[in-house]
């Protein structure tokens, strides 16, 4: 039944999204703590979680195609459009999961752009320190020694 696998998939699909969830806060306390030892290893897995999604929506995809076809909508309908021509009880799941990815995908995206503004400020605070040790060392260097 194309109803059923499908919902089957949106419920790994949400499971995923609020892992990567947790995964961009793990990575965000990392950042806010200053402690970067650990940023390489937040962010490789944020990317392998991100990599399992993309995997998932193929099948959901497919899924969804199929469900299609057994509620009699096109190819390619959404999660609501389906909803709308799917009998109970599916049709309130359906529009159930819509909601939460949505509630989850807009936490990931402001958590992401948070992240992501971190970062920057981090690079720009990192560049700065950098062009004043230059300077310093471009100044000592000029006077014929090195001062460590």
């Amino acid at each position: 039944m194309g109803l059923n696998e499908l919902s089957t998939a949106l419920w790994r699909e949400r499971e995923l999204l609020e892992m990567l969830l947790f995964k961009l806060e793990e990575e965000e306390f990392v950042l806010k703590s200053g402690r970067t030892r650990w940023l390489g290893r937040a962010t490789r897995e944020v990317e392998c979680v991100l990599d399992q999604i993309r995997g998932v929506e193929l099948g959901r995809a497919i899924e969804a195609d199929d469900a299609a076809r057994e509620v009699g909508v096109p190819e390619g309908a959404s999660l609501l459009e389906l909803a709308k021509v799917a009998p109970s009880p599916w049709n309130d799941l359906l529009r159930g999961h819509h909601v939460a990815l949505a509630d989850v995908a807009s936490q990931i995206d402001a958590l992401a752009h948070s992240n992501t503004e971190v970062l920057s400020r981090s690079l720009r605070a990192v560049q700065e320190a950098l062009k004043g040790m230059n300077a310093t060392v471009s100044a000592d260097t000029r006077g014929g020694s090195v001062q460590t």
